[in-house]
């Protein structure tokens, strides 16, 4: 309350977002509706500055354009700088939101990058085949049937999927250097490659090696105030009613995770 007596001093006020799991529209992912409220707080605080904290793999392309575009458009219409800390990873949709930050600051060891798409199924074709199975497919437009996991993998099919990436893979690279301008290094920064620390601010994707409170404390001051916003359960969840699909989501995102060795 002391935050809003007049003629009082106050420390700086930094809000602190942390972004952490996979991105996706499911209930424990990251995503514009659930993260829209706490960015919306954050920049409504009248804060010296918002802290994002990082730690994911990627995930939608859609819902890191969204969220991103969300804290750029805030930040700008009320001139509040951003600074992203990477922990572990920030890779692919991951690499996507930090780039929301005017400031990329990682890890010694945080891997940053995989500025990519990637699309991945299983075929079971043959199985089925040694199986005696029979695949019965019926469409109205030829285009229904597209990428079927239980027929055999087609050429014109891998073509579309690549012309599918390819807008996606440069809507991604276009966001990338337009918020990184020319603090991009030299060489191929976008073909899906990784970095680990140093090699990440050596190759311009991030700013410096720095962690959170003592880097605010540089910046803004000893008696900054850091102020953590999270992100509310669902009522479901927090009775332990969605076990079953949280347990599902979880299997997911330690295997999306696990990609780079985490």
């Amino acid at each position: 309350m002391i935050r809003h007596i007049p003629f009082i001093k106050h420390p700086p006020l930094v809000p602190v977002i942390r972004l952490s799991g996979v991105i996706s529209t499911g209930s424990r992912g990251l995503n514009d509706a659930g993260l829209a409220p706490l960015i919306e707080k954050a920049f409504r605080m009248k804060p010296a500055a918002v802290a994002l904290v990082i730690n994911s793999p990627g995930g939608s392309p859609v819902q890191s354009s969204l969220i991103s575009a969300r804290i750029r458009r805030l930040a700008a219409e009320k001139s509040i700088p951003v600074h992203a800390f990477v922990e572990d990873v920030a890779a692919s949709g991951g690499y996507w939101l930090a780039c929301s930050g005017d400031q990329i600051w990682v890890d010694d060891s945080s891997i940053i990058g995989s500025i990519g798409v990637i699309s991945a199924s299983f075929g079971f074709a043959e199985l089925m085949e040694r199986q005696g199975i029979e695949r019965r497919v019926v469409t109205a437009g030829r285009s229904k049937s597209f990428a079927d996991p239980f027929l055999p993998q087609k050429p014109e099919d891998i073509e579309r999927i690549r012309a599918i990436q390819t807008p996606i893979h440069e809507a991604f690279i276009a966001h990338v250097k337009a918020r990184r301008g020319a603090r991009l290094g030299e060489g191929d920064l976008f073909n899906a490659d990784i970095w680990v620390g140093a090699q990440a601010v050596a190759n311009g994707l991030a700013d410096g090696v720095g962690h959170l409170v003592p880097k605010m404390k540089s910046i803004f001051g000893d008696k900054v105030a850091l102020v953590p916003l999270g992100q509310r359960r669902n009522f479901l969840s927090r009775f332990g009613l969605q076990l079953a699909g949280d347990a599902l989501q979880a299997v997911e995102d330690r295997a999306a995770f696990a990609r780079f060795g985490l």
